[in-house]
């Protein structure tokens, strides 16, 4: 296969699940609300219709069949979904372009043996710390395509880290043997736990991604719900908070992941990326991280970032139940196949 053109999305689908299934916020889907959300989601992938989607809160994998079914595209897709995947618990999942798709799709459940969050402290006022997660709250789907003949295969993660949302801390002894000193801090509380799973998140999966980058090809696309804005520390984490736009093609980082928000946001006069409100607060919590071959002004770029859709009108109402609608936008980010010029690399690496 040579694409000249590869498209990639991202789509929270808010608890998939079947009909009459619990699901962890409470009440799961009547048969009404699961209709009208499969065709909600059947209409978005129709609209989109990427060469990968990633997706998640997939909770039941007949669910995702239905509205890609629904959507009149299952012919055209790998479906990529864990086998155990019968309403018990979330899970990333993916469709790819037929044709794209090599190898075996795996899902990563553990951080690395080597992972260490921990230390004695680096100045006679920073005292230790240790951090003992070991886990991904939701695994990291991983797996590879190859879009273009000519050139390795591509890595792709999908990824979901821990919300923002306070951790619930009410069900604690310690809680609750002191509750009159506790309750009124639960949710600093429960809001520095999430923060601390999610950068421990984060820390992980960057480095299985630098133990994969550092020192050769390796084309990689990271996607999903981080949970945090294009900003953050959990995204810096992730990206390494490369240099943009340096002119002349000199870019481009060995380790380096770039958003696509930043690339769009230089081909547009006007910020309007959102992905998510809450309390009236718009956020960017969803993302699209390339690596340095899709990176315009990279020396060693494969892909050109080609433009970006955001799918979020629905998020101004509040009536996802009725609607069938989810509470996150839907992000695709296209590149088109331009490799940079052979004689100009070799210029560049002479100088």
């Amino acid at each position: 296969m040579a694409l000249k053109r590869l498209t990639i999305g991202t789509f929270n689908l808010l608890n998939l699940n079947e009909p009459g299934l619990p699901i962890y916020t409470g009440a799961g889907w009547t048969e009404e609300q699961h209709d009208r959300k499969i065709e909600w989601t059947a209409r978005n992938i129709r609209q989109l219709k990427p060469d990968v989607f990633g997706f998640q809160e997939v909770w039941h994998v007949t669910s995702l069949e239905k509205a890609l079914t629904k959507s009149g595209l299952a012919d055209d897709y790998d479906l990529i979904v864990p086998p155990d995947t019968a309403g018990k618990r979330i899970v990333c999942a993916a469709i790819v372009r037929k044709g794209l798709l090599t190898g075996t799709p795996e899902w990563i459940v553990n951080f690395p043996d080597k992972f260490r969050l921990e230390s004695s402290g680096d100045d006679p006022q920073t005292k230790a710390i240790s951090v003992s997660i070991d886990s991904f709250s939701r695994p990291v789907l991983h797996f590879t395509i190859k879009p273009h003949a000519d050139h390795e295969d591509a890595h792709v993660y999908v990824c979901h880290f821990k919300s923002k949302a306070p951790t619930r801390i009410d069900a604690e002894d310690w809680y609750r043997d002191e509750k009159s000193v506790y309750s009124k801090h639960s949710t600093a509380i429960g809001a520095a736990i999430s923060t601390i799973r999610r950068t421990a998140e984060a820390a992980a999966l960057r480095f299985l991604l630098t133990d994969q980058m550092k020192g050769n090809r390796k084309s990689v696309v990271v996607l999903g719900d981080v949970n945090d804005g294009q900003l953050s520390n959990t995204a810096n984490i992730l990206t390494g908070q490369p240099r943009f736009l340096v002119g002349d093609s000199l870019g481009g980082g060995d380790t380096a992941l770039y958003t696509a928000q930043t690339l769009q946001e230089y081909r547009s006069t006007r910020d309007i990326y959102y992905t998510h409100i809450h309390q009236d607060m718009m956020e960017s919590l969803d993302h699209i991280f390339v690596s340095e071959e899709f990176y315009d002004n990279s020396r060693r770029r494969i892909w050109m970032f080609d433009g970006l859709t955001i799918n979020n009108d629905h998020l101004h109402f509040d009536d996802h139940r009725e609607s069938g609608t989810n509470d996150h936008g839907i992000v695709c980010a296209a590149f088109k196949y331009k490799p940079m010029k052979t004689e100009a690399a070799d210029i560049v690496g002479k100088s």
